[in-house]
């Protein structure tokens, strides 16, 4: 089973991208902000990191240059999830490692079939 880590500093928006995923058959791991999801993923690896970009304590985007200097984290897919739709960002998103970007309120099927695209 591919297992993928969510991170959101919305307990909400964490609970509708877990039940979308495990719907589909996916394991998945629930962090707050970018700081714990750091931690998780430094104990476990995963098939895929979907993060907002705006979280206190750790945003998604120093979450994504940090999970990309682990060896494990190297070619994993990370994608940003948030509201954030400006280019600047995503240019800043990119830079860091990110594999991708949807933009919330995010449509289920959509997430799901970026998810299967990414993860073999």
């Amino acid at each position: 089973m591919k297992r993928i880590l969510a991170v959101d500093d919305s307990a909400s928006m964490r609970q509708m991208v877990s039940f979308t995923l495990k719907t589909a058959g996916f394991d998945v791991t629930e962090a707050k902000d970018g700081s714990e999801a750091l931690a998780i993923a430094k104990q476990q690896d995963f098939d895929a990191v979907i993060s907002d970009v705006n979280m206190p304590i750790m945003d998604g985007i120093t979450l994504i240059r940090e999970l990309r200097t682990l060896p494990s984290y190297k070619f994993t897919p990370l994608l940003m999830l948030t509201t954030e739709s400006g280019l600047e960002k995503k240019i800043e998103g990119k830079a860091a490692g990110a594999t991708g970007w949807i933009v919330k309120p995010f449509n289920p099927d959509q997430l799901l079939a970026v998810i299967k695209k990414i993860i073999r």
